[in-house]
């Protein structure tokens, strides 16, 4: 049917004057309407993973499943799709959700309240606080993006930084300059850390990788520390807060904890929620120490989300995903831009044996900055730490260490070799002295470097008053 406009000026003026009438009552009706979400609907539950039908979700995006029946709500991500469906990981248990249980989308992808209240707390990976009372309301004028460098330090509110986000550019970081003392003689001397590194500590079970990183958070001088005790035992993370770090320690850390009972994507969460923790404080200016125990634990939680998801095993059965899952969590870590803040991460990896065929210390190590690593040996002989000095090795201890330091260093390591070189032939009583001069200067000397390695948790030691040591034994 066709509708003319009158070409009468007056009828025009009537019709534009009727709709001038019409349009406010039509505002109040909208403003009026109820509108409701369109949820979508559990399909099945396959093992650990979820499937369910809804419109418009993507990859990555925080979504809640809600059973009408029992009541229960938990959080899930979209990790893909099958044929209509998307899959969906539950960040929690799956008890009481059934095929009634509806699926709610977000619209938005996972985020972290961030702020200084977070200072001496711990955390969940959903960000619930663990020791307190519920955290502050997040500030939602701040959600939007990131705060600036000149953002506030201490009014109190937080804001919300996204779990998944992208390393900085990498023509903007800053040059890494200097060292960060961590208060431990066999790092600070023999295996210097620099700010805005990434290294990594690698070793068997039972090595103690524990007690090193609590000495590590008490002797760091970094301004912030963020502890991820991925896949962590229950018993020992009471027990790491509470008994080995004192209350200096506690009050600038933060703390984000996934027990080893936690679901996968949970488990995996911790490692990406600490980092996200991390470049907030990065993004304030300040110099973050972040420590990841461990590594190998947020793999075998991604090979879990993998292989549930359908992936293909690849080497010990870790799928795609991992291998390209590693590289983006640890390149979000080091030299800040403008703000000039910095995170320097030591991320805690399992090994077997010297981890020659363990496919995740093979890959973290190519990526990192330089390895420490725990000799098992080392911990029979009560030798603690248990670094194994000269197989160990920070590549930016050249760039960031004094000419005297690094000269001072290579000649304990080179005494360090020369008795490893001979140390069979003096047992079976094979090695007369004067055979050598330098390897009897390592022979004399052996006791003494021991000595300086040896350090006890509560033992920290000044960068000044190590270095001072290491050349009194150099020279």
């Amino acid at each position: 049917m066709n509708t003319e406009i009158s070409a009468t000026p007056d009828d025009n003026d009537d019709a534009l004057t009727a709709l001038d009438g019409l349009l406010p009552r039509l505002g109040e009706r909208i403003a009026q309407t109820e509108t409701r979400q369109i949820n979508g609907r559990v399909r099945r539950i396959r093992g650990l993973l979820i499937h369910a039908s809804i419109e418009g979700v993507s990859i990555g995006e925080l979504c809640y499943l809600r059973d009408p029946v029992s009541g229960r709500r938990i959080a899930a991500e979209v990790i893909g799709f099958e044929e209509e469906d998307a899959v969906l990981s539950p960040i929690g248990e799956l008890q009481g959700l059934s095929t009634r249980s509806e699926v709610i989308a977000t619209g938005r992808a996972q985020g972290v309240a961030v702020g200084d209240d977070l200072l001496g707390r711990v955390i969940s990976p959903l960000g619930e606080w663990l020791d307190t009372p519920p955290a502050p309301s997040v500030d939602a004028s701040q959600s939007a993006s990131p705060p600036t460098a000149n953002a506030s330090r201490t009014d109190g509110s937080l804001h919300e930084y996204p779990v998944h986000a992208e390393p900085p550019p990498p023509l903007t970081r800053q040059l890494i300059e200097h060292p960060l003392a961590l208060g431990v003689r066999a790092i600070d001397a023999l295996n210097t850390v620099a700010r805005g590194q990434r290294i990594g500590l690698f070793g068997e079970p039972g090595v103690g990788k524990s007690s090193l990183l609590s000495a590590i958070v008490k002797g760091s001088s970094a301004e912030v520390v963020v502890l991820g005790l991925v896949g962590e035992r229950g018993r020992e993370v009471r027990e790491l807060l509470d008994v080995q770090l004192d209350a200096e320690a506690r009050r600038r850390t933060v703390c984000v904890v996934s027990t080893s009972d936690r679901p996968a994507i949970e488990r995996a969460r911790a490692a990406l929620v600490a980092t996200s923790v991390a470049e907030y404080f990065r993004d304030q200016g300040r110099d973050v120490l972040l420590l990841v125990d461990s590594l190998t634990r947020f793999a075998r939680a991604q090979r879990e989300i993998g292989l549930a998801a359908g992936e293909p095993p690849t080497r010990r059965g870790y799928p795609p995903s991992l291998f390209a899952a590693l590289p983006r969590l640890l390149e979000r870590a080091g030299p800040g831009g403008a703000s000039g803040g910095s995170i320097t991460a030591i991320y805690t990896v399992l090994t077997e044996g010297d981890g020659t065929l363990d496919p995740v210390a093979e890959e973290s190590r190519a990526i990192l900055d330089g390895h420490i690593v725990l000799s098992a040996d080392l911990a029979r002989r009560d030798h603690f730490p248990a670094i194994d000095v000269l197989a160990s090795r920070s590549r930016l201890m050249e760039t960031v260490a004094s000419k005297d330091h690094r000269h001072d260093a290579g000649k304990i390591r080179d005494l360090m070799a020369r008795y490893r070189d001979v140390e069979l032939l003096l047992q079976v009583g094979e090695y007369r002295e004067g055979s050598d001069a330098a390897t009897d200067e390592a022979i004399r000397k052996h006791a003494a470097i021991n000595d300086f390695l040896r350090q006890s948790r509560d033992d920290l030691s000044d960068f000044t008053e190590t270095l001072k040591r290491l050349r009194e034994l150099a020279r």
